[in-house]
């Protein structure tokens, strides 16, 4: 349950589709209903109000938001706001009363929301936020994902295309970073399986040690990224396919580096985009930041369109 709500909240945030009624509770009905949204302070669209978010509670509750909208400036001085986290704006609070707990009863039992000072609290769930607290690191794009979600490739690959036609500013540095999990024992898990994060674990080899091959290793690598013939991408990549015996506790260490940056900005859908290790976007809205025009994704290439869309 808990993977179908993720899957189900960020299809309608990130891709801007409404949330499906929820058949569970389609017989109570309810005029409105508040909901306090917490912004950053500088009127940047980015962090503030989220239209695609709104319209997915609205859908999903069956009731028009009634919006109330808070900068983070004066919440930060508000003690009722005392307890809750303001690191990310914006922050959505829904009134919480019968309806909106009955409708939201799934999403509370398994930590997609939860309920604070007679609030239901919703964090982290606009795909156009701000992380308030983070110092910003010029012309850098972080991109978080999973080597074997057919997504976090297909982001891969909109900026290979983006890179040959030459699209993307010289001075903008890309960094791929990758999502995994690490138990108590220091093994690690990986949504799709253990050749998941060993794939990752190559990937970060090539990243570290031979950065100048690494895009030419994903575009080759990313034509049948499931298959077990990593070393003959490696091969046409120019890469000797020994080098990751040599470098493999190397390349663990790195890996579990990238957890800690997962933590630190609590990543878990692949893909994940953040411009200057501060806001939240995607590939496409990249676009929408001044210089960065040329990731529109009208150029016709060949993963611009019909490539799978959305989030592991």
């Amino acid at each position: 349950m808990k993977k179908l709500f993720a899957v189900v909240i960020s299809l309608a945030v990130f891709a801007g589709v409404a949330l499906a009624d929820n058949p569970k509770t389609v017989e109570k009905k309810i005029q409105s209903i508040p909901v306090t949204v917490v912004v950053i302070d500088d009127d940047d669209p980015a962090g503030g109000v989220d239209a695609n978010l709104n319209n997915a509670l609205e859908r999903f509750l069956g009731a028009e938001l009634k919006i109330n909208v808070v900068k983070r400036s004066a919440a930060l001085k508000d003690p009722s706001f005392q307890g809750f986290n303001l690191d990310y704006m914006p922050l959505y609070l829904v009134e919480s009363n019968e309806v909106t707990k009955e409708k939201m009863a799934d999403m509370l039992r398994v930590g997609q929301a939860r309920e604070r000072n007679g609030k239901i609290v919703l964090d982290r769930l606009s795909g156009n936020g701000v992380y308030a607290n983070k110092e910003i690191r010029p012309r850098e794009i972080d991109l978080y994902v999973m080597s074997q979600c057919p997504y976090g490739v297909n982001a891969e690959n909109q900026i290979i295309d983006l890179m040959k036609l030459e699209r993307i500013p010289k001075d903008i540095k890309i960094n791929v970073r990758f999502i995994v999990s690490e138990g108590p024992d220091g093994s690690l898990n990986s949504l799709h399986g253990p050749a998941e994060w060993e794939e990752d674990v190559r990937q970060v080899i090539i990243r570290e040690k031979y950065p100048e091959k690494f895009w030419k290793y994903l575009e080759i690598r990313n034509k049948d990224y499931r298959s077990s013939l990593w070393d003959r991408a490696a091969e046409k990549a120019g890469i000797n396919p020994r080098i990751f015996a040599k470098y493999w506790d190397f390349g663990l260490q790195k890996l579990k580096e990238d957890i800690k940056y997962t933590h630190e900005y609590s990543v878990s859908g692949s893909p994940t985009v953040i411009w200057q290790g501060r806001n939240s976007t995607s590939i496409s809205g990249l676009a929408n930041i001044k210089g960065l025009e040329g990731f529109r994704q009208s150029y016709g290439g060949g993963n611009a369109g019909g490539a799978p869309q959305g989030r592991c």
